[in-house]
């Protein structure tokens, strides 16, 4: 039987190359609002960040996702971040 290509992206915090899977995939709409994109399907502009509570921590002190994104981010979207590490 054929094996299956994983697919491999990178954390825009610690920058390693991981399964997709592995990651949470947080994606700016064309509209600008920011969305936590659970099925990696989400059209925008996106970035990969480890699933770790360490390196959520890292990009709030340094938001490199609001660079990355371009635009800054509430609270909100870092509590649902965290809610979706810690399940």
């Amino acid at each position: 039987m054929k094996n299956r290509k994983i697919p491999m992206r990178s954390c825009v915090i610690t920058k390693e190359k991981l399964p997709k899977n592995e990651l949470l995939r947080i994606v700016r709409d064309p509209n600008g609002m920011v969305i936590v994109d659970t099925t990696g399907k989400i059209n925008g502009r996106g970035a990969y960040i480890k699933k770790d509570k360490e390196v959520l921590d890292k990009a709030k002190k340094s938001k490199i996702l609001e660079r990355i994104l371009e635009v800054p981010l509430s609270d909100e979207v870092y509590l649902e971040i965290e809610k979706i590490i810690n399940n």
